[in-house]
């Protein structure tokens, strides 16, 4: 009886796994579930445990041991999408950025978007001008702390948040005195609000980088917005493309296309090479996902894409979520009383800092801490050598979803936009791509670009796994043009060739498939004795019978004739 009940109870543990997700705030909930549990499941426990309604904005996102990151699919086994063993841990994020925050209807959504706003901020995703990155670290600092005190904040209080990768004294300074003078008096949901607004406006928001290198083998970060497709290149963005503008994306292998329609019928392709198939690939279903989200009116006009028109090959992919429009219509219908917010404000936070009252950087080690403040000149030398990476074109924000101010903005922008004072280059989104190409110049180069040196603190709040001294990781984006851009050009033009080869091949290889079953069914029909009801049929229609007497018999006599001659030449041997 005891080892009846045993044998059970560890049939139910094998049954059941661990999940922990870390939130937004950085504290983490902890469930059990079944085995075969979806995605859905998860991720409807964890909207229950934050009391969120307006969840179609948000994911799960988790990165498997090639350090690749995914987002989980909700319509399918959690189990089957892991790579890796039980516990699983894996992160709540922004998904789809809202194209309006000011426009979401409860607080707790509104919170929750400020929350991945400022950790992008931190993590450089979120890249700016001086001027704008001062004032959304002063609203991040009255919400935090509420109305400067003298009492309570002393001279140079603002160095004890890190509201950025790096910054300088100054720029603490002017961060402190917005604060002290234009802040007070705001609450800290005004605040938050006030945030949101100004980062909605910034040519970065909603970016979640990928890393990509051009036809010319110079690195570039690829992004899917609110308002369409985003290149960006040094301090610049290169390319911009609406969602209505975009017509198809498409990957094979370590290539990614777009496809484009503009005006007057003016038709362009795009084409850069992830590190890997695998980023490929995430990028693509990401690229899919979002254009359906923002472009479609309704859910019911999604349909599965595929990634690739050759025969026999590439992956079909089909967004299961609601789009944009949907949600907001769901959102107006949303009648309750405001939940409760337990703001995170003075709760310590492993990968972002800026909460926290340590020293300033405190959370990074000084030897780690080797990023160089470039000066603005510099950052325009770097961009002239490499202007000629990728052709640049005219670009405006689409009109869908956009508040006015920032239609007119758009429309009143140059050729390319400049994001910042420096060149783009997020923490974190290279780190989680492994990359085949590895060198201690890659990481100096970087250095010396002014990147970040606090990858490691991200890649643990998204891995959830103990870190390992990896130079190389840094990857193949920090490579300069004049030593990638000839290598990777006749790489690139191996590969395709290769390609060609194996897509002729696996065509050849059909084809032979599709003649060897239609001669087994020719023999059946002429030499088989099967009375079925189809066979009967086609045996006695003329057009058969005609061929079987006039082609088909005279073949096998000639056959059977050369199988005897060739017998008697064996035995005569």
């Amino acid at each position: 009886m005891l080892s009846r009940f045993m044998s059970g109870s560890i049939r139910n543990l094998e049954r059941e796994y661990n999940c922990t997700v870390r939130l937004l705030d950085d504290t983490e909930y902890t469930c059990t579930i079944q085995r075969d549990a979806k995605g859905q499941y998860l991720f409807d426990l964890i909207c229950h445990h934050l009391n969120l309604l307006e969840k179609d904005y948000f994911g799960i996102r988790y990165v498997d041991p090639d350090k690749q990151r995914h987002w989980l699919e909700f319509t399918k086994s959690i189990a089957k999408q892991m790579k890796s063993q039980p516990p699983f841990t894996m992160c709540l994020r922004v998904k789809f950025y809202p194209p309006d925050p000011a426009a979401l209807k409860e607080e707790i959504t509104r919170y929750l978007v400020f929350l991945q706003i400022k950790r992008d901020l931190y993590h450089g995703r979120l890249l700016c001008k001086t001027s704008d990155a001062a004032m959304l670290a002063a609203y991040i600092l009255q919400a935090e702390i509420g109305d400067y005190d003298p009492g309570k904040h002393p001279e140079g209080y603002s160095s004890k948040f890190q509201f950025f990768p790096k910054h300088s004294e100054k720029l603490e300074r002017r961060i402190a005195d917005i604060h002290k003078t234009e802040l007070i008096g705001q609450t800290p949901e005004t605040s938050e609000l006030n945030f949101l607004q100004k980062a909605q406006m910034l040519e970065t928001y909603g970016v979640d980088p990928h890393p990509c290198k051009d036809v010319s083998g110079n690195p570039a970060f690829l992004a899917f917005t609110p308002f369409g497709f985003v290149v960006l290149q040094g301090n610049k963005r290169v390319h911009f493309l609406k969602w209505n503008e975009v017509t198809k994306l498409k990957f094979e292998g370590k290539t990614f296309h777009v496809y484009a329609n503009q005006k007057e019928d003016k038709k362009i392709i795009l084409t850069y090479f992830a590190p890997t198939p695998e980023a490929c690939k995430h990028l693509w279903k990401c690229g899919v996902e979002n254009q359906a989200f923002y472009k479609l009116e309704k859910s019911s006009q999604v349909r599965t894409v595929s990634s690739s028109n050759l025969f026999f090959k590439g992956s079909r992919f089909r967004y299961s979520g609601r789009v944009a429009k949907e949600v907001m219509e769901q959102s107006a219908k949303i009648k309750r009383e405001p939940p409760e917010i337990h703001r995170a404000g003075l709760v310590p936070s492993r990968s972002c800092p800026s909460i926290t009252h340590g020293p300033r950087l405190s959370s990074v080690p000084r030897t780690r801490r080797r990023a160089v403040h470039i000066s603005i000149m510099e950052g325009l030398e770097s961009l002239r050598d490499s202007a000629h990476s990728t052709p640049v074109r005219s670009v405006s924000h689409g009109e869908c979803f956009l508040p006015r101010s920032r239609s007119q903005a758009a429309d009143s922008s140059e050729r390319t936009a400049v994001i910042s004072d420096e060149a783009y280059s997020p923490s974190d989104s290279v780190l989680p791509t492994p990359v085949a190409e590895h060198s201690m110049e890659l990481a100096a180069s970087r250095q010396i670009n002014g990147a970040p040196c606090s990858i490691e603190e991200e890649k643990e709040s998204e891995a959830g796994t103990p870190m390992r001294g990896e130079g190389g990781d840094l990857g193949a984006d920090g490579r300069s043009a004049p030593e990638g851009a000839g290598g990777d050009s006749a790489l690139s033009e191996v590969e395709q060739v290769n390609k060609f080869v194996l897509s002729v091949l696996r065509l050849l290889l059909v084809t032979i498939g599709l003649l060897f079953v239609l001669l087994l069914l020719l023999i059946v029909l002429t030499e088989s004795d099967l009375d079925i009801a189809f066979l009967r049929d086609i045996r006695q229609t003329p057009e058969f019978e005609q061929f079987h007497y006039e082609y088909f018999c005279p073949l096998r006599r000639w056959f059977a004739c050369k199988l005897r001659w060739v017998g008697g030449l064996l035995i005569n041997k």
